[in-house]
């Protein structure tokens, strides 16, 4: 699949939707939060980080309190999707609980990856909250050249 440029510039949409989140949260730091407690988010999205090496990508997303069966992970031509759910922890006694600020909900996180994997050669870990995603490069195939002829005019 060829790159198509993006109506966002690099890192389309991902890259301008965390660009709005730390203007919202730069704006609560600013002139705090409108409400008397502090809003909890269902719009929960990890933390995501990509790694060129010389053999390919090494993608790492952060997923607290999470485990590999609550995550999803998959190849489709140029596209790696990761998505799950963090799902909210529910205690039968209130008591005690002034403020709780943990984030949950269902994520989907897509990115479009330079070049286009095998799936069968993309390898997954989940250690301590942390899923580390490697992306071998596929060798590029061989360029065809042809030698040119000079002919001579004098």
């Amino acid at each position: 699949m060829a790159m198509l440029p993006s109506l966002f510039g690099p890192g389309g949409l991902d890259r301008m939707i965390e660009e709005m989140r730390r203007l919202q949260e730069g704006l609560e730091k600013s002139f705090g939060s409108l409400a008397p407690m502090p809003v909890f988010r269902t719009d929960w999205r990890p933390a995501i980080d990509v790694k060129e090496t010389d053999t390919g990508l090494v993608v790492t997303a952060e997923l607290p309190g999470m485990s590999e069966q609550d995550v999803e992970l998959s190849v489709e031509d140029d596209l790696l999707t990761i998505k799950g759910e963090k799902k909210s922890e529910s205690s039968k006694e209130d008591k005690g609980w002034h403020v709780q600020e943990r984030s949950y909900g269902a994520f989907v996180r897509t990115l479009q990856l330079p070049f286009t994997p095998k799936p069968e050669e993309v390898t997954a870990e989940f250690a301590k909250g942390v899923l580390t995603i490697t992306i071998p490069r596929p060798p590029e195939p061989a360029k065809p050249s042809s030698r040119i002829a000079i002919k001579s005019t004098g």
